[in-house]
């Protein structure tokens, strides 16, 4: 059976970057992981493995990661972006601390290559003339149904 250490490449294999696009990989440098117990079910494995990750990008530091994507990435985050400038995510999905690594690696990946992408500005548009009329029909209409609402006379 492999070790993680093997699996990993070991100490004498190259820093492993995590290519996002083209342009832009993340460095080895720039993560830190760290090996937690998961919680929930898991038998006696749960209280004695470390098997979920907690995975930390320096984003702000990032000499990879351009000004604009960062922002945005800042904003995609959300709670998961710390007061540092790092994103931290967990994962403990399975019970393999190798699985949980490459996952958590995974959604780096993708949060980062959502970050590149540019929203699409929106151009404001104008109601028609139909809309304006159907909205002024709709409330006079509302406004009689009210107006009828009122007291009862019983003058009989």
């Amino acid at each position: 059976m492999a070790t993680l250490s093997s699996f990993w490449g070991g100490a004498n294999a190259k820093k492993a970057m995590l290519k996002v696009t083209e342009t832009i990989q993340i460095e080895d440098w720039e993560l830190t992981e760290q090996f937690v117990r998961a919680s929930g079910p898991g038998g006696q494995n749960v209280n004695k493995v470390s098997s979920a990750v907690e995975l930390r990008f320096e984003a702000e530091r990032s000499p990879n990661l351009p000004d604009p994507v960062k922002a945005r990435l800042r904003r995609l985050a959300g709670r998961r972006w710390t007061k540092d400038g790092a994103v931290v995510l967990q994962c403990d999905e399975t019970r393999s601390q190798a699985r949980n690594r490459e996952i958590a690696r995974q959604r780096l990946a993708e949060l980062v290559l959502s970050a590149t992408q540019r929203p699409k500005r929106r151009v404001p548009t104008r109601p028609t003339l139909g809309s304006k009329k159907r909205r002024l029909k709709e409330k006079k209409v509302r406004g009689e149904v009210k107006s009828l609402r009122g007291r009862v006379d019983t003058d009989d």
